[in-house]
Order: C-alpha cells, then structure tokens, then sequence
C-alpha cells in the first residue's frame, strides 16, 4: 500500500505544481488508504482458495488461516471502500472519489476475480488497477485530469510487468500449483525474461520522454534509475537465477518509489 500512496502523493504535487494544501493532502490520502485497504480486503475473499495452496506467502492470511471469515472479510472491505468514497467525495471532490472506485472494482473484479484465473497478460491488464493512484492524486489537486496524469498513469503501467514477473519467477511454482496461469507457468522462464527486458526498455524510454512536461529533476531521475533497471533486467536475461529476479523484484520497488518522489520534488523547484 505505501508504494501506491506514494505514487498518489506524487500525483498531487504534480498538478498542484507545487505543495498541495495540507488538509487537502491529508484529506485524499486517508481516503486513498482506505479505498487500498477495501481492495486488498475483497481480494483476500476472492482469493482465499488459491491463497491457501501457495505456500506460506499467502497460506497465513486471515481469511485463508481463517482467523477471518469470508463474510467478516466482505463487509470489512466494503465498508472501507464505502468510507473512502464517501471521504473523497465530501472532503477532495467527486472526480477523485469515482477514481479512486473506480480502480477499486477494476482490481477486485477484473483483475481479481476474472484476469489473474484466465490468462498470463493478467498482470499487464490489470496494472491498470494499480495505475489509479496517481490519476487520484492529481485529481484532487485540479479537479480534473490533464497530460501530466496520464504520463503518471501510463509509467506504473509499464512498470506493472516487469515488477510481478520478476516476483513470479521467484515463486513459479507456488503459481503453478495454485494453478493461477503467470507467465513463467505458462511460457516458461526465457520467455519471461525477455519480457521482462521489452517492457523495461519501453517503460525507461518512455520515463524519459515524460521529462518533457515533468521536468529535469525528474528526467535526470528518470535516466540515471532508468539505466540501472535495464541493466537487471539485461544480467536477468543472461542469468534466469532466483537470486537475479529477487534483485530485479526488490530495486523495481526502489526503482517506481524514487522516480516518483523526484517527479513531486521538481515542481518544488521551479
């Protein structure tokens, strides 16, 4: 969750083009918790059968454990994303309320409930999902949404594969027996690799072209985070260790979360 507030925080700063006001930073960051927790809630209900046979990552949820019930789970969620909308809509604006639902449902419905079972470009649909937070933020900072958001929108987007694919082939057979169809189970290591590596390249190049409206802070964060995450993804390629991925999948993190920060800090410095 903190990831995707952080992405959110920055989405605010950038239409702002500067500090938001306090209150309203304060205001639209509890509520986009709040809608993250109602997601990551019903996602624990939807997936409580799979979360039970991939080992001890997902087996000791609460729902899976069953220290929660399903139905506990279900209203807890719903009640979460309730307050959030509810919060958004009074507190920020209405924009920013159905954005926030918005990408609550895609993640729970489609994602969750529907791609994830049914297909290994589950992950390259449903990044949408996770792509939200920044439109979230920099509508409750304009009212509205402009270029700049859908720049934002579009970087967590592309960075969205090559971060859960590096995860899955850490954990391919824990996939694999939960019978949940990544691209590792299905296509195989090689082939995810070198997935991996297109959609880094396409993530880093169009990073760099966003500098144009995000500024130079940010593009010179941009190419220098860039040029590291190409050179995982390039030694991934050439070495399909676990210990390659599992570096892969801790910088990606590292990677999105610094990018992100330099693009809410330029606009402080103009």
């Amino acid at each position: 969750m903190s990831l995707l507030l952080v992405t959110g925080a920055a989405g605010m700063f950038v239409g702002a083009q500067g500090a938001p006001a306090p209150d309203l930073f304060v205001m639209t960051m509890v509520g986009l918790a709040l809608a993250c927790g109602g997601a990551s809630a019903l996602n624990h209900v939807l997936d409580r059968d799979i979360d039970a046979l991939m080992g001890s990552r997902t087996r000791e949820r609460p729902v899976a454990s069953g220290r929660v019930t399903p139905a506990q789970a279900l209203e807890f969620g719903l009640l979460l994303s309730a307050l959030s909308f509810a919060l958004l809509a009074s507190a920020v604006n209405l924009l920013t309320a159905v954005l926030a639902l918005v990408g609550n449902l895609f993640y729970v419905v489609v994602y969750t409930r529907w791609l994830k079972r049914s297909t290994p470009q589950n992950i390259v649909i449903g990044g949408a999902a996770g792509a939200v937070p920044p439109l979230v933020g920099y509508a409750a900072a304009t009212g509205s949404l402009a270029l700049p958001a859908l720049w934002l929108f579009l970087i967590v987007f592309l960075w969205t594969p090559p971060h859960f694919w590096a995860l899955a082939l850490m954990i391919k057979n824990a996939y694999a027996a939960a019978g949940v169809p990544m691209l590792p189970v299905v296509k195989g290591d090689r082939e995810t690799a070198r997935q991996i590596l297109l959609y880094s390249v396409a993530l880093v190049g169009f990073t760099i072209a966003a500098g144009f409206w995000l500024g130079p802070l940010y593009t010179a964060a941009a190419l220098v985070l860039g040029g590291i995450l190409v050179a995982l993804a390039v030694l991934l390629r050439r070495d399909l260790s676990r210990a390659r991925a599992q570096v892969l999948f801790h910088y990606s993190l590292a990677y999105l979360a610094l990018l992100f920060v330099a693009a809410a800090i330029d606009p402080l410095l103009t």
